[in-house]
């Protein structure tokens, strides 16, 4: 299952481009999306789950163009959790996702049996007779994945799967995208740099609608090597300074000190020292290298 998009571009009616001649590939496996709100990402991924038609370029699944009598070929190959969902307020959860099962032509007794796992694995299970509109924001997402997992899709689109969920439940999401990507193609959409950086080791970095950077995780971690410096500072006014000159992903107090990790491509005009990037310092990097 490979996806590929040449040339892809997407423009509204209001003349808004919402993606620029776009070319990704998409790998098997798990595989982030990483960027700022806004960036194109959501947008690509209703175009992905055939919600939205692009304006040029093409796309294919499997080698299957994207195309009008192509589309229920495809949909039956894959699931998608969008970003806003809405599933049927007066509904209890079982009973939702038994209705969500049978418009996708599943089996009943299979159906029922891939709910009661799928509710146990994002640890809804005791929620299953609530009403959904008793639900929080965080229990809907994940609702609405498992309707997007419930046909065991091909290709799963998950746009902001961990929005809302406290650090212990997004930790089980990421884990159970991760088990659901064996054999199959998981394209996972965030601006959480942690997610990613804990599930994946492919993404695609966007950046108002095009692509910054594709490809392995570790490459883009090296190109960020020798870019991300850790310096001191006596007060705050210091630390402003240096926040109005460089990129800084991270800022502490530690013994009567601030302690500021700053991005830059050369090094700063301040005593500072060489440290490893992590993967948000990478994202910064790339995301404001200029071109």
């Amino acid at each position: 299952m490979g996806i590929k998009i040449e040339n892809l571009t997407v423009t509204f009616k209001n003349k808004i481009t919402a993606i620029h001649h776009a070319d990704l590939e998409i790998p098997k496996g798990i595989f982030g999306l990483l960027g700022e709100n806004g960036a194109g990402k959501t947008t690509l991924m209703r175009v992905l789950a055939t919600v939205l038609s692009p304006t040029s370029g093409t796309v294919t699944l499997d080698g299957i163009f994207y195309s009008e009598g192509n589309f229920e070929k495809i949909r039956k190959k894959i699931g998608y959790l969008p970003q806003e969902i809405d599933l049927y307020p007066s509904l209890t959860v079982q009973k939702c996702l038994e209705h969500m099962g049978s418009l996708s032509g599943i089996p009943r007794h299979a159906c029922k049996e891939r709910i009661s796992d799928y509710l146990e694995k994002t640890g809804l299970s005791d929620h299953r007779r609530k009403k959904m509109r008793q639900l929080s924001g965080g229990m809907k997402r994940r609702v609405g994945l498992i309707q997007a997992l419930l046909n065991e899709p091909e290709f799963l689109i998950a746009d902001e799967p961990t929005t809302g969920l406290d650090p212990k439940k997004r930790i089980r999401i990421r884990n159970l995208l991760v088990d659901f990507s064996e054999g199959r193609t998981v394209l996972f959409s965030t601006h959480v740099v942690e997610d990613l950086a804990a599930s994946c080791s492919q993404l695609a970095v966007m950046k108002k609608g095009e692509f910054l950077y594709s490809g392995n995780m570790r490459e883009l971690l090296e190109q960020a090597e020798g870019h991300v410096w850790i310096c001191k500072v006596k007060d705050e006014g210091a630390a402003r300074e240096l926040e109005e000159k460089y990129h800084v992903s991270s800022k502490q107090y530690a013994g009567g000190e601030l302690s500021l990790k700053l991005i830059s491509e050369t090094p700063p005009q301040i005593e500072c020292s060489s440290c490893q990037a992590t993967l948000e310092d990478a994202y910064i990097y790339i995301a404001n290298k200029e071109r």
